[in-house]
């Protein structure tokens, strides 16, 4: 070959090779300006949902679209929040432990660090972060972390107009929140929720045929569509108020479950257990925990159609937030931006094994027009489901939503902190239908956010010292890379309290001793090891007082009582019991 050939040879592959690294740097570019846009955030919170209460994590339930949801992204078995409402709330907009953000029991202000009743000015929400990282916020739904101030039933009633609230430094709009359309407090009727406002403004619900979760879903669909065209990338944190009692839904979708529940809490719950051993969601090794001894065997149930009948209303309820899911991801999809939106759905605690009691402080007695509210779960002449009649489902039906766990909401045994969890982000979450069995806690919510909006957590705002966050962020669980959480996760509400060290779980109930569990051969919590290792047992205690003196953590019984807003009968009185909440 000519020394003219070869020089026109190297010519040629020299420019060949020159296109080649044009392109490559052009893919480059276009992959880290991809990467680098800031997703949007849809953040879906549910109350009171069970572990087991969705069909991708075993349920009977119709849920769609949360199935799909699951399909498309990741489900982690082993998400944890706190026991309660109020506090998972804290941990889950701060990054904190909820002692750590005021809210270390629920709205009473106690007057001692750790337990004020709302969010402190030591600490940011998600919202006041994302904002610093130029990103618009809004949030619809259940708020339930201010005080509120109550003038016996005629609030509730709609009988009197007096201000609920003592004052409004921590509602929504004053932390960070650009809009806010919800509920002030815990919790209401779903056709006439008292507390709702609109930024600021206390309102009245529009129309006749008004429902919660529906309005939830419409005004977070509303806000997509105005925030989806702008160059500013938003957060949208929803926050429903399904499925926590009173059990009320659409007749129509009630009448779809009730034939169903027939079957029993038994079957169901024994049902729920095998697919979620099919789907791989549980060890093999774990057995389904005993049917709770309050709870009789379903064959010997006098009124199964009263008792199927409150699990179909319930039943009613997710489905809706199921639809309420749906028509926000369709909204995403419509908008063309789904493919970089990162949606995450878990829910703020255990299922609620609570009855409801006439006397609680906010139940209300009548509705709007005058009606009178039947209360309580022991009139079997009434069934849940309208306006008027005020319902929970109670242990038997807890017992199920919370497959295969032991105890409910309130507790840290599994079944109160342990939640569902799915998170979708395309762009962000390559693989589909992951299923992680790594450990991750609530508080780990609000790192991930900082780190996937490319914001910096401060350590002081405007002229406030911030405090450090607590959690860890998820990122390397959403690229499928092992995320070693070498540090201990805690907990403690009303007494209740755990650790959990790797596979090691420490937790007692209000009064009593410490129970040890190996969670990677017994997360169902049958076999309690303490007299197997004492030596485990001491470590962890020793690890959670550290940790109770460093967060403001006092044991409940050295509460300084507060002003009477809640009578004494719904506090944690006895450790077996089920309380009032929200």
């Amino acid at each position: 070959m000519s020394k003219k050939h070869l020089a026109g040879l190297f010519h040629v592959w020299r420019w060949i090779l020159v296109f080649a690294l044009l392109e490559q740097l052009s893919f480059k570019g276009l992959a880290a300006e991809t990467s680098a846009t800031p997703p949007n955030i849809v953040l879906i919170l549910a109350d009171d949902l069970g572990f087991s209460d969705l069909g991708c994590f075993g349920s009977e339930i119709s849920t769609p679209h949360l199935d799909h949801l699951a399909a498309e992204g990741l489900r982690m078995t082993q998400f944890y929040t706190t026991p309660r409402c109020c506090p998972s709330r804290a941990a889950l907009l701060t990054g904190l432990y909820p002692q750590q953000a005021g809210i270390g029991n629920m709205m009473e202000d106690r007057g001692i660090p750790g337990y004020r009743g709302e969010l402190g000015q030591n600490c940011l929400t998600i919202a006041e972060e994302l904002r610093r990282a130029d990103y618009h916020t809004a949030m619809v739904g259940k708020w339930h972390l201010s005080h509120i101030h109550f003038d016996g039933k005629k609030q509730l009633n709609h009988e009197s107009d007096e201000p609920f609230w003592d004052n409004k430094n921590s509602w929504p709009v004053q932390r960070g929140f650009e809009d806010y359309f919800g509920t002030i407090h815990g919790v209401g009727s779903y056709y006439d929720p008292f507390s709702l406002v609109r930024n600021n403004t206390p309102i009245r619900p529009e129309g006749t045929n008004f429902y919660y979760t529906h309005a939830i879903t419409e005004h977070a669909v509303a806000d997509i569509n105005r925030l989806a065209g702008n160059k500013k990338p938003f957060f949208l944190f929803v926050a429903y108020t399904a499925p926590h009692w009173p059990l009320q839904a659409p007749e129509k979708d009630i009448a779809k479950y009730r034939q169903r529940y027939l079957a029993g809490w038994d079957t169901i719950r024994s049902n729920r257990y095998q697919r979620q051993m099919e789907m791989g969601l549980l060890n093999k090794k774990w057995p389904l925990s005993p049917r709770d001894p309050r709870v009789p065997a379903w064959s010997s149930v006098v009124d199964k159609e009263w008792e199927a009948n409150r699990m179909a209303t319930y039943a009613a309820m997710v489905e809706n937030l199921d639809n309420g899911v749906g028509n926000i991801l369709e909204t995403l999809k419509r908008k063309g931006i789904e493919q970089n939106t990162l949606v995450i759905f878990f829910s703020d605690n255990g299922a609620c094994a609570e009855p409801i009691e006439p006397n609680w402080y906010d139940v209300p007695s009548r509705t709007r027009d005058g009606r009178h509210i039947s209360v309580g779960n022991n009139n079997h002449a009434v069934f849940a489901g309208p306006d008027n009649v005020w319902q929970s489902y109670g242990i038997p039906w807890a017992n199920v939503s919370d497959t295969p766990f032991l105890l409910y909401k309130h507790f840290t045994h599994e079944g109160g902190i342990a939640s569902p969890f799915i998170a979708r982000w395309p762009a962000g979450i390559k693989q589909s239908g992951v299923v992680s069995d790594q450990l991750a806690h609530v508080t780990d919510i609000m790192p991930t956010l900082v780190e996937i909006a490319s914001a910096a957590h401060p350590d002081n705002y405007e002229g406030r010292a911030i405090q450090p966050l607590e959690g860890k962020s998820l990122l390397p669980i959403f690229e499928g890379k092992d995320r070693l959480h070498p540090s201990p996760i805690f907990w403690e509400h009303e007494g209740n309290r755990a650790v959990r060290l790797q596979q090691w779980k420490l937790v007692a109930r209000q009064g009593q001793e410490w129970e040890l569990y190996d969670s990677s051969a017994d997360r169902t919590e049958q076999n309690n090891l303490t007299s197997f290792h004492p030596d485990k047992v001491k470590e962890m205690a020793n690890l959670y007082d550290a940790w109770a003196k460093r967060c403001h953590v006092l044991p409940f019984d050295q509460l300084p009582r507060e002003r009477p807003i809640i009578p004494a009968q719904i506090t944690n009185a006895a450790p077996q019991s089920a309380f009032n909440g929200h």
